[in-house]
């Protein structure tokens, strides 16, 4: 079958014009049960913490806040089908009324409401990230990341978990 000469310019100029679907920075590679758990107790998170993952691949971080400590959660994740994947996971924890997921650039995400979050991203993207988080963050909210520090920005805390670095940071007070 063939599209008439209007109808197949209109979906080229779509096609042409259409934005490019953005693609993960970092490559997903989950976060061990106990160095999540770690991540966790680090952070201190308490039933009154609003727990955010950036870059939550299959939503096991706030899944686990979620199931363990009683939290609310949200995971958030620029590939579609880990978002899907979370939202399975969750459903499947029982946990589903505590945690949202939502497909959005890290970057771009509205974290305000966040009490803790959990990080799993390459040093680079964590310079990157480190305004965000010290613009937009309350004074006290934590930082926990799996991995890798903030470079001059030292942590107030430090552990290892199976053999794997975890940090947190504290939002301090506005200056």
């Amino acid at each position: 079958m063939r599209l008439p000469h209007v109808a197949c310019c209109l979906l080229l100029s779509a096609v042409a014009t259409a934005q490019p679907r953005s693609v993960p920075e970092v490559p997903f590679i989950p976060t061990p049960d106990a160095v999540v758990d770690g991540m966790l107790k680090l952070a201190g998170v308490k039933s009154t913490d609003v727990v955010y993952d950036l870059g939550c691949g299959d939503g096991r971080i706030v899944i686990a806040a979620a199931r363990n400590y009683g939290a609310h959660g949200v995971g958030i994740d620029i590939n579609p089908e880990r978002v899907a994947e979370s939202r399975a996971n969750a459903r499947k924890a029982g946990v589903e009324r505590l945690v949202r997921f939502e497909e959005n650039d890290l970057f771009q995400a509205d974290i305000h409401s966040a009490t803790v979050v959990a990080i799993y991203l390459m040093p680079n993207v964590n310079m990157r990230l480190r305004p965000k988080l010290l613009k937009e963050l309350k004074p006290g909210s934590r930082v926990v990341s799996h991995s890798f520090d903030m470079e001059d920005w030292h942590p107030d805390k430090e552990e290892v978990v199976e053999l794997r670095h975890i940090f947190l940071w504290t939002i301090p007070g506005k200056r």
